[in-house]
């Protein structure tokens, strides 16, 4: 027999689920005919193309790391535990514009979770579910007993405002969920990917316009930021390509989801997809044949494309409007930049 010392097994909770969830919008909101003042478009065809009336941009106080908190308080007070039992602060961003330090140390910190493990993830539009299969991971694998998921995103600060193609689509915001301990399955098995061979099909430019820079985007480079810094990225995207690969490749994704939680569509109690588009998500009900009995989130009218945050905002709005239910079974699914994508069924707080 072998002398050689053995690890301790670690042992975590058998099931994971959501306990609580929250979000923060912004003050502002940008109409569409504002929008009309940058491009030359119509409030008609930007609610055809996109189905967005109006979408939400953060003034100089709603940093990141500002909406995060917002947030997530509104998530653990709903969850009913101490902030000093999460053990595990993720948050999913593309648009915080430091590399270092990560911003869920300092949004940790702000909710008094201790010495809890902190870090940020940049998986886009996916980066929710993303995080919500770390946190699950954590959870029931005992390296935490609480896990706070935030998505959040300042999109604002990388909308190029001349660009007819994009101009409309962004929103800010942000949207948490408290990951804890459950009895029984709360989250099915996340279905995630990606397709580097796609990675130009969203992405950044270098850097912005330094003529456009000066002339002040209405949140970018020039207003509301104390450097009048010039050289931020914007986004850019191929709108044509990526609705193709959204509506083809992540029906099947939304469908193996599904399967992996042992439901058909029509046992659903509500459908959450990312808030890209309105016309996506409009084809991937078709795809997978939802019943029209199942509610579908359609925050992206209000808010537009929040990116990381769209899904946890979009649950809030349907379960503070009763579209959705507590205990009800919802099918999540975020993509994009990457490309990306994340899907499960979960059983909503």
């Amino acid at each position: 027999m072998s002398n050689t010392p053995q690890i301790r097994p670690v042992t975590g909770a058998q099931y994971s689920r959501i306990h609580g969830v929250g979000g923060y919008r912004p003050v502002r909101v940008i109409p569409n005919a504002e929008v009309l003042t940058w491009i030359e478009s119509s409030d008609e065809w930007i609610r055809t193309r996109s189905g967005i009336a109006e979408r939400r941009w953060a003034g100089p106080e709603e940093s990141v790391t500002e909406m995060s908190v917002q947030a997530a308080g509104k998530a653990i007070a709903q969850s009913g535990i101490d902030p000093a039992r999460i053990g595990g602060v993720i948050v999913a961003t593309v648009s915080h514009l430091k590399q270092t330090p990560a911003v869920a140390t300092e949004i940790a910190e702000r909710l008094g979770c201790g010495t809890a493990p902190a870090f940020d993830i940049s998986a886009a539009c996916a980066g929710f579910g993303y995080g919500l299969g770390l946190a699950d991971g954590m959870v029931r694998g005992g390296s935490a007993e609480y896990v706070l998921v935030i998505g959040v995103e300042r999109l604002s600060d990388l909308t190029d405002t001349s660009d007819r193609s994009t101009a409309f689509i962004f929103g800010d915001g942000a949207g948490a969920a408290v990951v804890g301990p459950s009895d029984t399955p709360g989250i099915g098995k996340v279905v995630w990917g990606s397709d580097g061979s796609q990675k130009d099909v969203i992405s950044q430019t270098e850097a912005w316009d330094t003529a456009f820079a000066k002339e002040g985007a209405v949140n970018g480079p020039g207003e509301a930021h104390e450097d009048g810094r010039g050289k931020w990225p914007a986004l850019r995207m191929e709108g044509q390509t990526v609705f193709r690969w959204a509506v083809w490749e992540m029906a099947k994704v939304a469908q193996q989801a599904l399967d992996a939680a042992g439901i058909t569509a029509d046992q659903l109690g509500a459908f959450i997809p990312h808030q890209a588009n309105m016309r996506i998500t409009d084809a991937m009900i078709k795809a997978l044949k939802l019943p029209e009995s199942v509610p579908v989130a359609r925050d992206i009218a209000e808010t537009g494309n929040t990116s990381a945050a769209s899904i946890p905002l979009a649950m809030e709005r349907m379960l503070e409007s009763g579209e959705a239910r507590s205990g009800d079974l919802a099918l999540i699914i975020g993509f994009g930049a990457g490309l990306v994508y994340a899907a499960a069924v979960v059983t909503l707080p």
